[in-house]
């Protein structure tokens, strides 16, 4: 029954526990034991000397955890919440933390956490890393090491940094799928594993790489005059040898359009370019990541884009969903576009080439998930100026000339067909033009789609550059810098905040980000005095230019806020939450505030009360950076890159598909026969 409702028996054991259904929560604890999962890690961190801080470690489970805190290998008395509060610390202070989460005989440990103590203010020190100020310091290198195929392999990598850094580990350049941690460890290892290990690690401002670890495994692997000699198996070039290509940076934009406003309204834009954006970061792509723009706001989207770019760096844009192509030229089409759109109303993608070359890019990728059907009514003829000669430009069709795309009907969560094949092969270390033709074969396997969609590639490049190519910043250090600050301002999250009432009533407000552009706010009551016995803390009073729905507002549950991708990025919060979902921040004119309403009853009394605080964040995220106008200009005042020129050749009157028919729902991995198309069901996807 709990499957028939997508209901999961977490969420049921919630509701039984706000009813007071004690015997039925104990009894289906003790029938269905749930696994004790680490939500919140304990984080290292830098301290100056005779600072104080505090470790948090936090678990879901079955009903009734317990946590008990380590000092070292010595259990610390009395040390059983899930917070634990350090100070003042001295340099004699101990340095390694780690919490025990138990119920009954199950339990679970945290990561390890480490407190390094600097002495003064000032804390410079012969490593170079500073504390004060945001970087990354690798303290433990990983080892190299030689196995027998069937044993273990373990590789530690251990760094501190403010902001705590992230890992992601390396086999031969390429990332390793879901080494995300400090400890790479792989279980009964083959000699397909062996090979050179390196972590990459990094957070907000900084990243720095591991030292190479050499793992051997089965017979001996060796390097000498310049090839690769395993016994009589013969030779191949060595590859150090071969020509490697860098990127001064990476930089990606990523645009997915759904709620049109006069046109078909889609789901799987959001699906594609969340999957995108998480498979670009692992390449160390910069990744800004839209949904739902309007003219103007992709215009200026299009420009801070180009702001990132420069000399040597890579561009990466895609684009979903509806378009088309006029003149060999791909159109967007923004949320806000008229029910009858021409090329005004639209931006071009080859405009966009134009100024991207002229930022000297290193290479040039388009990624254009969008249909490709002629405009009939639009007789516009482009006037742009002819593209240079750089040999790096790389265009992605999800669909051939002239022909539609398809989204597929699998419920919420479900991508596009172009990106559901595109992830399998995103990450591998393949010339970018090889990859998509790989993508390409994949997408002619998929039976219901052939005769209607099928990927097309166009491309100059002339040399081997892939999207796995890592980051060698050139000269410009400074250029590498402001790109950085501009990422960052528009990335960064509002710092977690507590508010406390008259009534002594705590209120501990986080925040989330689901897109660049899309913001999540949680509230919990962190503390309530004794005579109080019901209490909720809700939001309510946004700024007006966000046409903030209240459907999508202090919900108890990240699933009823509207987006089926809450796992990703609900699982670190807390059960006692209420969120929020504030979509479309590159709307915000001024800065988000909001109040928060606290209502309450004392023991005994049946009347409410009620409290409010004012809350001012700033503009968080995108928002920094001011991607609206007060007024959308005309189209003869929008200058390059945001918008082409053109001159009439006929009828200005606008472009609609009159396309119904469409796909069931089938699954991007297998093949489906042919009867199963329903024209019913969903449209294609007319861009």
């Amino acid at each position: 029954m709990l499957s028939e409702r997508d209901c999961s028996l977490k969420y049921l054991l919630s509701c039984l526990d706000k009813l007071g259904h004690a015997e039925a929560i104990q009894f289906l604890s003790s029938v269905v034991q749930e696994a004790i999962r680490i939500l919140v890690q304990p984080e290292s961190q830098v301290l100056t000397e005779g600072a104080c801080t505090s470790l948090t470690c936090q678990a879901t489970g079955p009903p009734g955890l317990s946590y008990q805190w380590f000092c070292g290998k010595q259990e610390m008395p009395g040390a059983t919440s899930p917070n634990l509060l350090i100070g003042p610390v001295t340099l004699q202070s101990p340095a390694w933390y780690i919490c025990r989460v138990s119920c009954g005989p199950s339990f679970a440990f945290s990561q390890w956490a480490r407190l390094c103590i600097w002495v003064g203010s000032s804390p410079a020190s012969a490593s170079g890393y500073c504390p004060t100020m945001e970087g990354v310091e690798i303290l433990q290198q990983p080892q190299p090491c030689t196995l027998a195929e069937g044993d273990s392999l373990v590789l530690q990598c251990v760094a501190v940094g403010n902001p705590s850094p992230q890992f992601q580990w390396f086999r031969n350049r390429s990332p390793v799928a879901g080494a995300q941690t400090s400890c790479l460890q792989i279980r009964l290892v083959t000699t397909a594993d062996r090979g050179r290990y390196t972590c990459k690690v990094f957070n907000l401002f900084q990243q720095v790489w591991s030292e190479e670890a050499e793992v051997e495994i089965g017979p001996q692997l060796c390097v000498a005059g310049g090839a690769w000699q395993e016994g009589d198996a013969g030779s191949a070039p060595e590859p150090d040898s071969l020509c490697h290509f860098y990127a001064a940076d990476k930089v990606a934009l990523l645009v997915g359009n759904m709620n049109y406003q006069h046109h078909k309204q889609l789901k799987a834009p959001m699906v594609d370019v969340h999957d995108l954006a998480h498979l670009l970061r692992q390449l160390d792509f910069k990744v800004v990541s839209l949904l739902d723009l309007g003219l103007v706001e992709m215009q200026m989207a299009v420009g801070e884009f180009l702001l990132l770019l420069d000399k040597g760096v890579y561009g990466l844009l895609y684009y979903a969903w509806h378009g088309y192509e006029n003149f060999g030229q791909s159109f967007m089409v923004p949320i806000d576009a008229p029910g009858h759109y021409t090329s005004e109303h639209c931006l071009c993608v080859q405009t966009i080439l134009q100024s991207m070359q002229q930022r000297q890019t290193g290479l040039n990728v388009f990624l254009l998930d969008m249909c490709r059907k002629r405009n009939p009514n639009d007789e516009t003829v482009p006037r742009a100026e002819a593209l240079e000669v750089t040999a790096n430009i790389v265009f992605g069709y999800a669909t051939c000339a002239d022909a539609e795309a398809y989204e597929l009907s699998q419920g919420e969560l479900a991508n596009g067909i172009f990106v559901s094949f595109l992830k399998r092969w995103l990450l591998e270390d393949e010339k970018i033009t090889v990859l998509l033709d790989k993508v390409a074969e994949d997408m002619g396997t998929l039976e219901i789609t052939k005769g209607r969609q099928a990927l097309e590639l166009r491309s100059n490049l002339s040399e081997r550059r892939a999207l796995t190519d890592r980051i060698q910043p050139g000269q410009q250090a400074e250029e590498q810098s402001a790109r950085n600050l501009q990422w960052a301002k528009a990335h960064t999250l509002p710092e977690s905040c507590s508010l406390r009432f008259d009534c002594g009533a705590r209120v501990c407000l986080g925040f989330a980000a689901e897109f660049s552009n899309i913001l999540v706010i949680y509230t919990r009551i962190t503390a309530t005095p004794r005579e109080i016995t019901r209490c909720e803390a809700k939001l309510n009073n946004f700024p007006e230019e966000l046409d903030v729905d209240v459907k999508f507002t202090n919900k108890g549950s990240p699933e009823e806020v509207g987006s089926s991708l809450s796992e990703a990025w609900s699982q670190d919060l807390s059960d006692c939450c209420l969120y929020s979902r504030l979509c479309g921040l590159q709307k915000l004119k001024s800065e988000l505030a909001f109040t928060v309403c606290l209502q309450y009853q004392y023991e005994g009394l049946d009347d409410f009360l009620q409290e409010s605080q004012e809350v001012n964040i700033g503009k968080p995220l995108i928002a920094k950076l001011n991607l609206h106008t007060d007024a959308t200009p005309s189209m003869d005042s929008c200058p390059d890159p945001f918008h082409g020129c053109f001159q009439s050749a006929g009828s200005k009157e606008s472009f609609t598909s009159d396309a119904s028919r469409g796909l069931d729902a089938i699954s991007p991995h297998e093949n489906t026969p042919e009867e199963n198309l329903s024209p019913e069901l969903t449209d294609p996807v007319s861009m």
